[in-house]
């Protein structure tokens, strides 16, 4: 079970490239996670490259053909790509149109300038309940792991 999100990067002309992200998106463990490994527009525009993710920040790789999760040499994102699936990032024209509430997903998270500095901004989509999208605060502190 996971808790679904979208990582996204917004672009010079307002648009967002974004992929989806499906393992624990809760600003605790993915926010902490991009504020502490995603932290460059180069780095945010690697990631979201790779396309559609299982988890942002992993060293596991998906199950082998013997049904073994095997170690990976490093930390990194577990892209849908390395078990044979084509999921690129997806082209949003605004940020209204990305975080569109009726997508399922639980949290959003976009890496955009505000007051002329790139930071992470949550959006928690409010999922299950009859509210709208709000910005929520990504908890401090360096996610090692």
């Amino acid at each position: 079970m996971g808790t679904r999100g979208r990582i996204g990067l917004q672009l010079s002309d307002d648009s967002i490239l974004s992929v989806y992200h499906h393992y624990d998106s809760y600003p605790s463990w993915l926010g902490r996670a991009l504020e502490s490994h995603y932290n460059t527009k180069e780095k945010v525009a690697e990631l979201i490259d790779g396309g559609d993710m299982s988890c942002a920040w992993t060293d596991d790789s998906f199950r082998n053909s013997n049904g073994k999760i095997e170690k990976k040499s490093e930390y990194g994102p577990q892209y849908y790509s390395e078990r044979g699936e084509d999921c690129p990032p997806r082209l949003d024209p605004t940020l209204a149109s990305y975080a569109n509430k009726e997508r399922g997903e639980e949290y959003h998270y976009v890496y955009r300038k505000v007051a002329g500095e790139y930071t992470w901004v949550c959006i928690d989509m409010n999922s299950f309940e009859d509210k709208d999208p709000e910005t929520v605060s990504i908890p401090s502190g360096y996610l090692q792991c």
